[in-house]
């Protein structure tokens, strides 16, 4: 338990650059894994990216797995990329949805 608190906080150091969102073409890359699909929503995972895809303008927030906000954005229609970099699991609240995702 204690290890992990550690790692975590590696972790956390890591992100101190707070990243941004990026729009990408709708293209789907064999890798990605879906993690939520509904009608107007799409989140899914690439080699330590999150990308969301949607249909009309939404607010996002994630969070690292101790709760700390690691990005936060409001979002246009269309496909967005969050490049982080770190793995672990963090936490995407997008509207009224909230989805785990690990990278």
């Amino acid at each position: 338990m204690i290890l992990s608190v550690f790692a975590a906080s590696g972790m956390l150091s890591a992100l101190a650059v707070s990243p941004s969102w990026e729009p990408v073409k709708a293209e789907r890359a064999q890798s990605a894994r879906l993690v939520l699909h509904n009608q107007d929503l799409e989140v899914r995972t690439e080699r330590g990216s999150i990308i969301i895809s949607t249909q009309r303008p939404i607010q996002v927030k994630v969070f690292s797995i101790l709760g700390q906000l690691v990005s936060q954005e409001n979002l246009g229609a269309g496909t967005s990329r969050l490049e982080l970099g770190v793995h672990g699991v963090y936490i995407v609240k997008i509207g009224n949805t909230t989805c785990k995702v690990a990278l």
